[in-house]
Formats: structure tokens, sequence, C-alpha cells
């Protein structure tokens, strides 16, 4: 297999992969999904575009790892939990929504990217607090 076939099979992947967390994203909010495939469907799109990882991307290869891991077995999970046809449902309406252009969910951005911030402070406000006392 050629580098140019691999790189094309990686960038059908990746689009799979982004179209699935934007249908999976769709079926978070279906009222057929049981609130626990909700539930594990937002933790999983959450990860996918927050910009905070649990391992930095920065970091040569494992920082990439996580994302490659994490993110396809949530999706897998998740994708377990919820109904075939509503999911094929949420596919196609995916499928078209992205084809008309990458949707924009500023919203969505910042609530993410304010419970990340939360979780830090819930984290260091203490650690801090034993520190400067």
């Amino acid at each position: 297999m050629t580098a140019w076939r691999i790189k094309e099979e990686w960038s059908k992947r990746a689009q799979e992969l982004s179209a699935d967390s934007y249908a999976l994203y769709l079926a978070a909010r279906d009222p057929r999904v049981p609130w626990y495939a909700k539930l594990l469907a937002a933790v999983v799109v959450a990860y996918a575009v927050s910009p905070i990882d649990l391992i930095p991307d920065f970091i040569p290869v494992i920082g990439l790892l996580d994302d490659m891991i994490i993110v396809p077995l949530g999706l897998a999970l998740a994708l377990k939990m919820i109904p075939r046809e509503v999911m094929e449902e949420h596919r196609r309406e995916a499928k078209g929504r992205l084809a008309e252009g990458v949707p924009r969910r500023w919203v969505g951005a910042v609530v993410v990217i304010c419970i990340w911030i939360i979780l830090l402070w819930l984290v260091a406000y203490p650690i801090m607090k034993r520190l400067l006392a």
C-alpha cells in the first residue's frame, strides 16, 4: 500500500468520525434516545470538540493517541446505546448539513470551555488554598 493510499484512507476515516460525531450530537438531542445514551453522547462530543485534551496534542505521538482512542471508543459505545434507526436518521441529517458547510455552534463551544474552567477551578482552588495557607 502506498503512502498516498494510506493518507486517503486516514482522511476518509477522519471525515467519517467527524460526521458520526455530529450525528451523535444530533442524536443526543432526540427524545427517542435514552437519557444514559444522551449523557455519554454529550461527553464524547464535548471531548471531541474540546480544545483541552487529557493528554495535550503537542506531546509527540501520545498527544494524538488519546484522540485516536478515546473518541472512537466513546463513539462506538454511545452508538450501541442508541436505536439503530434513530442513528441512521441522524447520520443522513449530519451528512446533509456537513455537505452544506461546517455548522458553527458558538454557544456549545462556550459551554464546553466554561465546563473545563469550572473543573480546573474545582481542582486548582483546594490545592492553591493549601499551598498558600
